[in-house]
């Protein structure tokens, strides 16, 4: 079992950048890929962007490409979001998520391991 902790959130203007960090536990963490997904209420959670074993792969929510960067740094156990040009409608509870295999995977459902999140606020 792997624990995965979100940090990095919190209240931003529009406009700014915000980094995310995901810390996880344990020596498998280049085994996974991972993932970020985000919430909010009554809606489904949503795909953000993942990130190969290796970090040569990503992939993004097509809204998010440009605005947004995943990376990772496997000898900190770390996976990192960077969204830039923040919009309130970035507004929601950020997810880290784990997965087996190679495949970069936009379902949730795919996804074996998560973090708590962390809430991003935008400020109008």
């Amino acid at each position: 079992q792997v624990q995965l902790v979100e940090s990095g959130g919190g209240l931003a203007q529009t406009g700014a950048s915000l980094r995310l960090s995901c810390v996880a536990s344990g020596r498998t963490f280049s085994t996974y890929v991972m993932g970020w997904f985000r919430q909010v209420p009554i809606q489904e959670r949503a795909f953000v962007a993942a990130i190969s074993r290796n970090g040569n792969n990503t992939k993004y929510e097509d809204d998010m490409e440009g605005r947004c960067t995943i990376s990772r740094d496997n000898a900190k156990n770390t996976v990192y979001l960077q969204i830039d040009s923040l919009k309130p409608e970035d507004t929601a509870v950020y997810y880290c998520a784990a997965k087996e295999g190679f495949a970069l995977e936009d379902n949730p459902d795919m996804y074996d391991f998560w973090g708590q999140g962390t809430q991003v606020t935008a400020t109008s």
